[in-house]
């Protein structure tokens, strides 16, 4: 990646006013996801998980929670199908689940463009050109979601990290955010089948080998 004045300072500004803007403008909406989480869900409110972010370094990711903490006689939380309630199904179909990351974003951990974060147990399974998408901050969206979302496999959604990395200006940035949207309103790349874990899959393509 080639460090210019928009990727090294004016990115990070963006993200800070843009961020905090949206926190200020919605703080009602903030407010009402978390009295509705709170009574249909319960608590706590905030869902956090470890990913790896700029450089591998490891921040806890911020979501409403969208399943309940249902346990089987023995004390093992339920499968994730049955946990996800309808409200919670509605949360992350639009993807209001997501707006806590704002506040990731203001604080550093995150941008609003950039390779999505992914969970913790997938770092040794990235090829070393796979880990040049964490030469830069992870995005609340980014190239692979503007472009395939989860309709595109993992080498895919990787060469579109790297792309981004490598292609990294104001330009691109304003281009991702028009796809997305666009992405986003007309349900593109939105798969019936979910990719399955990168760990497992990484395992069964290289026994093949």
């Amino acid at each position: 990646m080639k460090n210019t004045i928009y990727s090294k300072y004016i990115k990070r500004l963006l993200d800070i006013v843009l961020s905090l803007f949206v926190i200020i403008l919605f703080s009602w909406l903030y407010l009402i996801l978390f009295v509705l989480v709170r009574i249909k869900l319960g608590s706590p409110v905030l869902f956090k998980q470890q990913r790896p972010g700029k450089d591998e370094k490891i921040f806890g990711m911020y979501k409403f929670r969208s399943m309940t903490d249902e346990r089987d006689e023995n004390g093992e939380l339920l499968p994730d199908e049955v946990r996800l309630t309808a409200f919670g199904k509605k949360l992350r179909a639009t993807s209001l689940d997501e707006l806590p990351e704002f506040f990731n974003i203001l604080k550093g951990d995150m941008s609003f463009i950039g390779p999505r974060p992914l969970l913790v147990k997938y770092l040794p399974y990235y090829t070393e050109r796979e880990r040049l998408r964490h030469s830069v901050r992870p995005g609340l969206t980014g190239y692979a979601q503007a472009h395939g979302r989860n309709a595109i496999s993992w080498e895919k959604k990787f060469e579109y990290d790297v792309y981004y990395v490598e292609h990294l200006t104001f330009l691109t940035d304003v281009k991702v955010i028009i796809d997305t949207v666009k992405a986003v309103l007309t349900h593109d790349g939105v798969a019936l089948n979910a990719l399955p874990d990168l760990d497992e899959y990484r395992k069964a393509t290289s026994s093949k080998d």
